[in-house]
């Protein structure tokens, strides 16, 4: 097999060893078995049935323990869809023993974690694909020509959501208890301070504990990720946020009800609502909305519309842009954004979701959590 420092052949199989594999994790595997010239070289999970699933399923060796993975001469590259305290430690390993890495949204659990990932991923020289996945798809490609084109004037608002009627019970109110056997309770945790074990955090519902993640970091940073790519903008200049625990009776740590709002030096809002006790959509159409002074663009999976502006108080008459309404089917872009990576270990080209970007689009996202948590003006 060859190594990762030498040249790879168009259809040189890249061996990939997959890292959490649960919810997320499990994805990823059938993302990456769409490429003929993906290998599974192993699984690793701190949850038994998860491992032990993948293993079969995919013929290769289960690990508890994802250190064992990285002087494995047999793997390449890593995919990490550990839960978010884990990113950044996993992250720097694979990229110092040579491995390239394919690791989930948010990037990292602190903003200083983000940064050293990125400098880690410079000085070893690896390929680093973050999973933003809508980077990899064509039709938002085209759509930020667009915008960044002047299609619909000055945008000065875009926003997105998470939404998701959680009321009343949310994710429960186990009380703390004896983590089960097939789970290695302490290895979950790592590096975040020991504690009993809750079967409201794991295996998946850490995202709703501030200790673990967040929903603004969990959802969030996918469309700060989209929105600023669209705008072509790097970072806001500030940031607010307010919310709390509105209506859900449940052991969360972050709020069932959140606004953060971003603003942009080129003169920009860009909004997020966290909205987990109302269920109904904010949109007419698709998952976020670009407000441009000759038109409002709402795009989704499968498309996007623009809508047409009407002078409004004091204006000369007269419609501004045309009505648009483009309809695609680009199947699952997670495919094509693990087919972006494995392309890019080969050629050792720049992915569409570089670990800066990823690292930029993480900030926001705990930038909002920072200002909701200190109740403060960043």
């Amino acid at each position: 097999g060859l190594a990762t420092s030498q040249a790879y052949g168009a259809n040189e199989r890249v061996r990939l060893a997959f890292v959490g594999v649960g919810n997320r994790g499990g994805q990823l595997i059938g993302a990456a078995c769409n490429h003929a010239d993906m290998q599974a070289a192993a699984v690793c999970d701190v949850y038994a049935p998860y491992r032990e699933k993948w293993a079969a399923e995919l013929k290769c060796p289960g690990y508890g323990d994802w250190r064992e993975l990285l002087d494995k001469k047999d793997v390449d590259a890593i995919v990490i869809a550990a839960p978010d305290h884990w990113h950044a430690l996993m992250t720097i390993a694979a990229c110092r023993a040579g491995k390239d890495v394919y690791v989930e949204k948010p990037l990292s659990y602190t903003i200083r974690e983000g940064r050293k990932m990125v400098e880690v991923a410079r000085e070893t020289k690896r390929i680093v694909q973050v999973g933003t996945q809508r980077r990899s798809s064509p039709m938002y490609a085209q759509l930020g020509e667009l915008v960044r084109g002047g299609k619909v004037g000055k945008v000065t608002v875009s926003r997105a959501y998470r939404i998701s009627n959680m009321a009343p019970a949310g994710i429960g109110n186990a009380a703390d208890s004896i983590p089960p056997a097939d789970l290695d309770w302490n290895m979950w945790l790592g590096p975040r301070p020991e504690r009993a074990f809750n079967e409201t955090i794991a295996p998946y519902k850490f995202r709703w504990w501030k200790e673990y993640s967040s929903q603004t970091a969990n959802w969030g940073v996918h469309y700060f990720d989209l929105l600023r790519w669209l705008l072509g903008e790097t970072a806001p200049v500030s940031i607010s946020a307010h919310g709390g625990v509105f209506a859900v009776k449940d052991t969360r740590t972050i709020p069932d009800t959140m606004e953060s709002i971003y603003e942009y030096g080129s003169g920009h809002l860009t909004m997020f609502g966290q909205y987990e006790a109302s269920g109904n959509s904010m949109f007419p159409y698709g998952e976020c909305e670009l407000r441009g002074t000759d038109g409002t663009i709402y795009a989704g999976n499968r498309g996007y519309q623009i809508r047409q502006e009407k002078p409004g108080q004091f204006q000369e008459d007269g419609d501004r842009g045309e009505p648009v309404e483009v309809k695609v089917d680009e199947g699952d872009v997670t495919v094509q954004h693990m087919r972006n990576f494995l392309d890019c270990i080969k050629s050792r080209k720049t992915p569409n979701a570089d670990v800066e970007e990823g690292h930029r689009s993480t900030t926001i996202a705990h930038l909002g959590n920072i200002a909701l948590w200190t109740k403060s003006r960043l």
